[in-house]
């Protein structure tokens, strides 16, 4: 029997509390759809009061990592966390791209003459060819978010599986990288709230009006070209997290 959780005199108890069960829940100990100990056992098992547990609970809802269920009490949700662009590059480039219940349809992968938003965004002119990719991506076989990359024209020719509606394996970004030789070595994120087009209710099957997470994204190369200008939208009550370390 391993030996019971003690307080360290570091950080706040509430925050050592819900590093522990993020840590859990991270390393596969806690499953999704699992529930999470009480509020009083909580306070029990590390003896801190009711309104200290009742923080590590918020300290979870807030992060995402659980979700409150009538009748079941707190349960782990890790679907809920969307990554944001930059870690679905990094992720990609090491050959990770989906987590083990989300999977991608590509629904279309065509060359089309670029709207003058994406021209804007790409620094083509408007009317030039360019490659469009559109994805749905589904957790549990659920729609989640849909997605659409779109790429210069002229990498059609060295990089021309671009051009087929089916996922690359490898992700755009290395496929990119080992055809074509362009190394993503920045990129830009831009988010907004928005509410659901008659696509996005069409594509994500939910009601016309719902509150969305709207992104656009850009991955560029050393050269500081654009490589792949992105456009997603995602559904309600979806995280989307970012994790970075602050140095001085």
């Amino acid at each position: 029997m391993s030996p019971p959780p003690q307080i360290q005199r570091t950080d706040p108890p509430y925050l050592q509390v819900a590093k522990h069960i993020k840590a859990e829940i991270e390393s596969g100990a806690l499953q999704e759809g699992q529930k999470i100990d009480s509020v009083r056992t909580i306070a029990a098992k590390w003896k801190i009061s009711l309104a200290t547990a009742t923080k590590v609970v918020g300290v979870l809802k807030a992060e995402g990592l659980v979700r409150s269920e009538p009748g079941r009490g707190s349960i782990v949700t890790r679907d809920q966390t969307a990554a944001s662009a930059r870690d679905r590059v990094i992720r990609s480039l090491e050959g990770q791209i989906y987590s083990d219940n989300e999977r991608a349809e590509i629904r279309a992968a065509e060359l089309v003459p670029a709207p003058e938003d994406v021209a804007d965004a790409m620094g083509v002119p408007t009317g030039a060819n360019v490659i469009r990719r559109r994805r749905v991506t589904l957790r549990d076989g659920v729609p989640s978010s849909a997605s659409t990359s779109w790429f210069k024209g002229e990498l059609a020719d060295s990089a021309p599986s671009l051009l087929e509606a089916r996922r690359l394996p490898q992700g755009t970004p290395k496929y990119v990288e080992e055809n074509a030789g362009l190394t993503p070595a920045s990129g830009r994120d831009q988010l907004r709230a928005d509410i659901a087009s008659e696509e996005d209710s069409a594509t994500l099957g939910i009601p016309l009006g719902s509150p969305v997470l709207r992104k656009q994204n850009w991955v560029f190369s050393t050269e500081g070209d654009v490589i792949e200008f992105g456009q997603s939208v995602s559904v309600p009550r979806r995280w989307t997290t970012y994790n970075y370390e602050i140095s001085r």
